[in-house]
Order: C-alpha cells, then sequence, then structure tokens
C-alpha cells in the first residue's frame, strides 16, 4: 500500500470525521478507508483512531500524526504549486465552493469559459449554502454573500447581492394592494428556508416578513419557489439574478422596491497571499469577467 496516499485517507478522515465520507471523496469503499489507516497504524505500531460502532475519536499518537500528516501533504502541493510557476503553465485542479444561486448564474458560465481558455486546469466548483470553516475546507477559493467575519483571509470583492419581492401580474391582479411590508401578512408567501448557522453566506429576510401562518410554500431551493410564484402561488423575494429574467419578460412585477433589503457584499476569499499559479489563474479571471 502507498503510504503518501494512505496519509491522505488518514488526513481526510480525520478533517471530515467519518470513514464514509473518505470513501465518497477517494472513490473507494469505506472497508478500504480502514484498510488504509490500519496500514499506517500496524506500520507506526500503534493505534491513530479509537473506532466504535457509534463513534470515532483520535488517539494521542493519531493527533500527533495527523499534524505531521497535513504538514506533509501541504509540502507537497508547495513543492507541486512551486514547480507549476517554473514552468509558468497552469495545470492542476481548483476547488471553488460558492452559495447556490450565485454560482449558478455568474460563476458557472465563467468557469465554462475558463475551462475552454486553461486546457489544462480542472475546476471542482461545489455549490451550496452552507457557512464552511475555510481552513478546515478543501476548497482553494470561497465564494461568500454578507458581512465577513474572519479578517485573516485575503478578500477581494465581486460586487453586491441584491434582494428583491416581486408576484405574477395575475396573482397581483386577484389579490389586495401590497404597498408596505405589513400588507405581506395578509398574502400568501413562498419562502426560503435557511439552515442554522448559515447567516453569513446567504442573505436573510427582514424578521417576521413571511410568517408561518400566511406561507404556502417553504424551500431551499429559489427556483422551487420562483416556479411557485410565476404559477401564481404567493409572493416571493429572492435574488435579483434569480428573476430578473422573468422581470424584464414581465411574468414576474417587482414589487416593495422601496423596502427591498439592503444589499450584501459578495466576496472572494482563501487563504494566503501566496497563491499557487493555477489558483491566482482562476482567481484572476474570475475577477477580470464578473461585473462588480
Amino acid at each position: 500500500m502507498d503510504k503518501l496516499t494512505s496519509m491522505k485517507v488518514f488526513a481526510y478522515v480525520v478533517e471530515h470525521g467519518s470513514f464514509r465520507n473518505a470513501a465518497h471523496h477517494f472513490d473507494i469503499s469505506p472497508t478500504m478507508v480502514g484498510k488504509h489507516v490500519s496500514f499506517l497504524e500496524q506500520s507506526l505500531g500503534t493505534q491513530l483512531i479509537h473506532r466504535t460502532t457509534r463513534k470515532q475519536s483520535l488517539t494521542e499518537a493519531g493527533r500527533l500524526y495527523y499534524q505531521e500528516c497535513h504538514r506533509i501533504i501541504e509540502d507537497i502541493t508547495n513543492a507541486e504549486n512551486l514547480i507549476q510557476t517554473l514552468i509558468n503553465r497552469p495545470t492542476g485542479t481548483v476547488k471553488v465552493n460558492c452559495p447556490v444561486t450565485y454560482g449558478k448564474k455568474v460563476i458557472a458560465p465563467i468557469v465554462a469559459d475558463f475551462l475552454a481558455e486553461f486546457p489544462d486546469l480542472n475546476v471542482e466548483l461545489m455549490l451550496d449554502n452552507n457557512l464552511i470553516d475555510p481552513y478546515r475546507s478543501e476548497a482553494d477559493v470561497i465564494i461568500r454573500i454578507g458581512e465577513l467575519v474572519d479578517s485573516s483571509l485575503v478578500a477581494r470583492k465581486l460586487g453586491e447581492y441584491h434582494m428583491t419581492y416581486c408576484a405574477s401580474p395575475s396573482y397581483l391582479e386577484q389579490h389586495a394592494p401590497i404597498q408596505s411590508l405589513d400588507d405581506l401578512a395578509h398574502h400568501h408567501c413562498l419562502g426560503f428556508q435557511y439552515h442554522q448557522g448559515e447567516s453569513q453566506q446567504v442573505v436573510n429576510m427582514p424578521s417576521n416578513t413571511f410568517g408561518n401562518s400566511n406561507t404556502r410554500l417553504t424551500s431551499n431551493n429559489g427556483d422551487v419557489l420562483k416556479f411557485a410564484a410565476l404559477k401564481s402561488s404567493g409572493v416571493l423575494m429572492q435574488p435579483k439574478i434569480l428573476v430578473e429574467q422573468e422581470i424584464q419578460s414581465g411574468a414576474l412585477v417587482e414589487i416593495l422596491q422601496q423596502h427591498a433589503p439592503k444589499p450584501k457584499p459578495i466576496h472572494l476569499l482563501y487563504r494566503s497571499k501566496q497563491l499557487s499559479l493555477k489558483n491566482r489563474t482562476l482567481v484572476d479571471f474570475i475577477l477580470s469577467h464578473v461585473n462588480p
């Protein structure tokens, strides 16, 4: 068994908390993940992970060994980056984490153009609204919406995230006028459901705007709510980039524009000022193609 591969598998288990997650990442079985860990334990002559049917935890030896594995893997990555810089030809894979709607509407088209221009580079674009830990994540580049709380990250502003209220013309014709936020209490609303702990990456609605009693549909996907609004199911508040085509075509109508939430900043984040060539190439490409 290749020891470096086993070290990478072991480090991933520690960082992501389970053999199953590591198996999915490396495209191997959980049993094979266990064999990699056992191989290291046998070669070291000590147990690295306490394993039970319910949970697993690092031994003291495992904690020390993980620190060294992490350092070695980072050193190898840095060495590969230095060679890329030396030959001045970026190669490899850049991992990007981004909120769903902004990723689909803005970043995905830019990435497609990037791949066409740089055939030796690959991109892993992961879209979700989870607030990930940038120091434990494998992402090289993280895009966040909202005010930043971690000043140790390098942040490049991409623009602002605008939200808007809207509904279909037929819904507005069939229901009472909507002139203030208080009027929404008497209307059918389509609410976005946020998971706990994600408020820094996504834009929350004003407090109590969409009460549970009048919310016809909740979903953690903006497209689902947009489809419902197009069918005259109610009023929604979503990112303007998600509904701008429907607004331009007249399928949806903006309302309460004077009460729209304050725009949130969008930032591209990375951990180190000394970017590898492949990461810097993608970062520069995104910055040059985003319209702030």
